[in-house]
């Protein structure tokens, strides 16, 4: 591990962050060497800022591209993490897109001993509640999602903000049928059904849970992971309302 590196991209993003100025990602295009140089970055910035100094992260962002590609993971800085509808118009943000997505909620405390053996009936087993989410994502990069991979997984994936609609109680469902509808401002509305890359989102659980426990250790009830998007990131502008709703599961919304 290139502690230099670690370091080099820790501190880019810690001003970027007090200076309201996204950092430029040129001259770190190799700093990092591999994912977990990444999470140490997440980890470095997170203590700096004290964003879990009263324990392990509340609210999780997990996703990937597909079921046979690695999955990425970021913990969410609690002062982004809103009940819908929020209000976004304050929040400091160079872009605005928007992602799609449905959050679980733990209903028991996982440690790394639980973690370490659950595949996806246990691990799905574990959440009681589900929730619409609307992801916001912006970058501390000026190349934005042009930027090097390990550069975005460090800057927690891109992530800016995070609003939660209303907890209903989780149970397996034909998410191959379960469509969603997100509205933009004027934009027309964006249909779709059945499209999260995994095919469900707890399929992230496992892996997630894994992850996060290692890190963090023991992850208490209510702990919220975020799963991915099913509608890809559209942007949005300033005076936007959005919108989204899964059907049969709800709804949650938000403005800029």
């Amino acid at each position: 591990m290139s502690d230099a590196g670690i370091r080099a991209v820790a501190d880019a993003l810690l001003r970027a962050r007090e200076h309201g100025r996204p950092a430029d990602a040129t001259p770190l295009i190799d700093a990092l060497a591999n994912a977990d140089e990444a999470y140490e970055v997440q980890q470095r910035v997170a203590a700096a800022l004290g964003w879990f100094a009263g324990g392990a992260p509340r609210h999780w962002k997990s996703g990937g591209p597909g079921r046979t590609q690695p999955l990425t993971h970021a913990p969410l800085p609690p002062a982004g993490v809103w009940t819908s509808p929020g209000d976004a118009t304050r929040w400091p943000m160079h872009t605005r897109l928007v992602e799609s997505e449905i959050a679980l909620r733990l209903g028991r405390a996982v440690d790394a001993a639980l973690a370490a053996d659950l595949d996806q009936s246990s691990a799905a087993a574990l959440v009681d509640a589900m929730a619409v989410s609307i992801e916001i994502v912006d970058s501390r990069w000026q190349q934005g999602l042009a930027a090097p991979a390990l550069l975005r997984l460090a800057d927690l994936a891109s992530h800016a903000a995070l609003v939660l609609g209303e907890w209903v109680p989780y149970a397996p469902r034909d998410w191959s049928a379960q469509e969603c509808r997100l509205v933009i401002g004027a934009q027309a509305p964006l249909m779709r059904r059945g499209t999260h890359s995994c095919g469900d989102p707890a399929f992230v659980l496992p892996d997630w849970l894994r992850h996060a426990s290692a890190r963090h250790g023991t992850l208490p009830a209510g702990t919220v992971v975020s799963t991915g998007t099913w509608a890809g990131a559209p942007a949005a502008t300033p005076g936007d309302a959005v919108s989204l709703e899964f059907p049969g599961i709800g709804i949650a919304s938000t403005h800029f």
